[in-house]
């Protein structure tokens, strides 16, 4: 033949690279948040009767957390965006969902005179 083919004597093919090698590292996904999220939610719904502020600022602070666990997902110059284990999509849904009932709650008790219960002179 033309030498395409042929090999010198003493010569191996080398192995051809292994497919884990190939794959990059598997991220994981954590839901771990979805249950804190819940217990928040609660705890402001079951608060809101005595009280505007603390659901206006649990929903608040899931906000702001959420808006942080969304920056890990979206942001490439967060140092968390480099990091194994991420929360996962379910998780952040959940907590925005939270953070919006929260808020919707507080709104509703403002708009419907709530608020006289926290300050007596509006």
């Amino acid at each position: 033949m033309d030498g395409y083919r042929e090999l010198p004597r003493g010569y191996r093919r080398p192995a051809p690279p292994r497919a884990e090698r190939l794959e990059a590292p598997r991220s994981e996904r954590s839901h771990a948040a979805i249950p804190v999220a819940v217990v928040l939610v609660g705890a402001g719904l079951y608060f809101a009767k005595d009280s505007l502020l603390v659901p206006a600022l649990l929903g608040v602070v899931l906000l702001l957390s959420g808006l942080s666990f969304l920056s890990t997902r979206l942001n490439p110059l967060s140092p968390h965006f480099y990091l194994t284990r991420k929360p996962s999509w379910a998780a952040i849904g959940v907590i925005f969902l939270g953070a919006t009932a929260l808020l919707g709650e507080a709104w509703v008790l403002w708009s419907s005179g709530g608020a006289s219960r926290l300050l007596p002179h509006l």
